[in-house]
């Protein structure tokens, strides 16, 4: 068992410190922060390099829920029934994937450009 500031993390096997490097574009500022992780995985399960992977993974998939929450509103839909939710965001991963593959870096921008060209978004997919 793993404690970290007296908290108990129960089949934790390793504790990992992750210190992020940003340095900002315009003005060249460094700032660091620290970050920790636990894992119930030993370190024979996964050495230092196999840690990084998955929390590099993990970050992508927070980059996505980020993405389409502030982008796309997605916390503030009112659609929670059925399939819905699912399909919602199944066209909103759609969407951030085509932008992408396009060379998107903005999400936002790239939507606002494909609005203002309406047959671009089909020609993105192929279906123009």
């Amino acid at each position: 068992m793993c404690t970290v500031n007296n908290l108990l993390f129960p089949g934790a096997r390793q504790a990992v410190q992750i210190v992020h490097r940003r340095v900002h574009r315009k003005t060249g500022k460094i700032s660091l922060k620290t970050v920790y992780a636990v894992t119930g995985l030993t370190a024979e399960q996964a050495g230092p390099a196999q840690l990084a992977r998955l929390i590099r993974g993990h970050w992508t998939v927070e980059a996505l829920r980020h993405v389409r929450d502030v982008t796309f509103a997605e916390g503030a839909s009112q659609l929670w029934t059925g399939n819905t939710p699912r399909a919602m965001a199944t066209c909103r991963n759609l969407a951030i994937g085509a932008l992408r593959l396009t060379g998107a870096r903005n999400i936002a921008s790239g939507l606002r450009r494909a609005a203002r060209d309406q047959p671009r978004p089909l020609a993105l997919l192929g279906l123009a």
